[in-house]
């Protein structure tokens, strides 16, 4: 089930912003279905989360980012993928042609967290965990260690080049 189409207690449908550089097009939409309070800490920005994927896309894609509270990410967690815990990231992709349309799940709630936990920076870890889920988007999987080593090179080479640490590395 789309995102889209989900119950929000975002009062406001955000609007959809389209980007368009080297023929690579993307459309959009960033959805805050988590509480004010949660939104006031250090937080990314539309520019930042579209940065984020586009660097990531190799794809035409149409995306709905939706920032969800610990019981939403539970809850799509559950139904999902059989999981009964709010987990960092979700991606949904529903269809393998161009353009990719899909959604991007982010539970701010667990981010906060593992940020913490990890000692990284809050705006690193959105970012880390942006591009993971664009890459999920396209295929790329770490059900295996060969596909995990490989998404993990990607990622890191991702966020070098937006100056970010390799978030692997053990601090």
């Amino acid at each position: 089930m789309p995102i889209k189409n989900m119950k929000s207690r975002s009062k406001a449908r955000q609007p959809v912003a389209k980007i368009v550089c080297a023929k690579l097009k993307l459309e959009l939409a960033v959805q805050y279905a988590t509480s004010i309070s949660d939104l006031l800490k250090e937080f990314p920005t539309r520019s930042q989360f579209r940065k984020w994927i586009k660097i990531a896309l190799t794809l035409d894609a149409r995306i709905t980012l939706r920032i969800v509270d610990e019981a939403e990410g539970c809850r799509l967690n559950q139904n999902f993928c059989g999981k009964d815990y709010a987990t960092n990231v979700l991606a949904f992709s529903y269809n393998t042609s161009q353009p990719l349309f899909a959604d991007i799940v982010l539970c701010a709630s667990v981010i906060d967290k593992e940020a913490k936990q990890q000692r990284k920076s809050l705006m690193a870890h959105y970012a880390h965990l942006v591009i993971h889920g664009a890459l999920h988007l396209q295929g790329y999987d770490h059900e295996s260690d060969d596909n995990a080593k490989i998404m993990e090179q990607l990622e890191t080479k991702t966020l070098k080049k937006l100056g970010y640490d390799d978030p692997y590395k053990e601090s």
